[in-house]
């Protein structure tokens, strides 16, 4: 069982080396997607040893599929540049090298690093995802926001975690909330569904209740608080921006 890693990156210089270096231990290539960054992103991923490929936007799922294809092996391990194998998700992959499972996928927990501190509830972990999967068996769907691996067979369970380091600064996370909730209105659009003003009114708050307290945010502290307060804000732009699109 041999692995390929894919990245997918865009001006990525900042993170981009501490996520390859995560993978060498355990991945037979990796390979890089990026789509014109104006920084060092290239340079960086070419210097530590990654194939890079230059190829121009077409959206969060397509860029994934395409870097799935060009990889050299079936099995894919996907990460974003902003991400991390923990040693002991390294070491796991190792073992499921050395002995393959029935498995045509697996997920793996991920745990957010947010305005510097790591967030162990508020609906952000386990946060399960489906990352390493057999391109033959499974392939990202989502054509504006939110995309995921769609496995057509069996799935099983990693341990270890993928860390995933956010927003530094509620600047950074505003401007993320800013690009997201225009893909997801657009996604609205596209799919027909109203965006009725009960949404507006009664949809906020009922998200940020359930990421403070049915998802135990308070665990969190303020960084709790920060992200309900965020994720109610985002479910507010969503449909505010998708009723201002033609339906």
């Amino acid at each position: 069982m041999k692995v390929s890693a894919t990245i997918v990156t865009l001006n990525e210089e900042r993170n981009l080396a501490r996520a390859i270096k995560s993978l060498k231990a355990s991945v037979d290539e990796v390979v890089v997607v990026d789509s014109g960054s104006a920084d060092r992103t290239r340079e960086i991923a070419g210097s530590l040893g990654a194939r890079v490929i230059e190829e121009p936007w077409r959206g969060y799922a397509a860029q994934k599929n395409l870097a799935a294809s060009v990889a050299a092996n079936d099995w894919i391990l996907s990460i974003d540049a902003d991400e991390e194998l923990t040693p002991e998700l390294a070491e796991e992959i190792r073992k499921l090298k050395a002995a393959p499972g029935s498995c045509d996928g697996y997920t793996m927990p991920r745990k957010a690093r947010y305005l510097g501190k790591w967030i162990l509830h508020s609906g952000w972990y386990p946060d399960r995802k489906v990352r390493l999967y057999n391109r033959q068996h499974a392939s990202w769907r989502g054509d504006y926001v939110h995309e995921s691996v769609v496995v057509n067979g069996m799935t099983g369970e990693l341990r270890g975690d993928l860390l995933h380091y956010t927003c530094d600064s509620l600047a950074q996370h505003l401007r993320t909330l800013d690009r997201y909730t225009t893909l997801a209105a657009q996604a609205l659009a596209a799919s027909g569904k109203p965006a009725p003003f009960r949404r507006l009114v009664f949809d906020p708050p009922w998200t940020f209740f359930r990421s403070f307290i049915l998802q135990r945010g308070f665990l969190d502290g303020m960084h709790g608080f920060v992200i309900a307060g965020m994720a109610s804000f985002y479910t507010f732009m969503k449909y505010a921006k998708a009723r201002e699109l033609p339906q």
